[in-house]
């Protein structure tokens, strides 16, 4: 699926981006996958796996991710759920060693635009 304004799904090796949740839907569009475009000023492109250290400490930050939000129709994520992160988020919490694990097959190349390759390389699960 591709919506207006949408940059092309190839994740940081240059291949497809792979769907990074649909149980909870991830993804800036809502579709799964850790695509992005104009729009997406957040660039919510790093797929990450969640722990409860990075949730709290997203908390703390004034991000909750943990509490449901139904109105946005945003279920609160537990630890283990996977998740599209803002790509500056996610360097944050390497910088204070709270960042979480991520699968690059699922992370999208403009992740790369904020966040070094060797930084992902840190963290890669898949």
């Amino acid at each position: 699926m591709t919506f207006p304004g949408m940059t092309e799904s190839l994740n940081v090796d240059g291949n497809p981006l792979e769907p990074c949740s649909t149980d909870p839907v991830t993804g800036f569009f809502r579709d799964g996958c850790c695509n992005t475009g104009p729009m997406d000023t957040g660039q919510h492109t790093v797929c990450a796996v969640m722990t409860a250290e990075f949730l709290a400490h997203s908390k703390y930050l004034g991000n909750d991710l943990s509490t449901p939000r139904p109105e946005f129709r945003f279920p609160g994520l537990k630890p283990g759920d996977r998740w599209c992160l803002c790509a500056a988020r996610f360097l944050q919490a390497h910088e204070e060693g709270v960042a979480p694990q991520v699968h690059l097959s699922s992370t999208h190349a403009r992740a790369l635009d904020i966040v070094p390759r060797a930084v992902l390389e840190q963290y890669r699960v898949d």
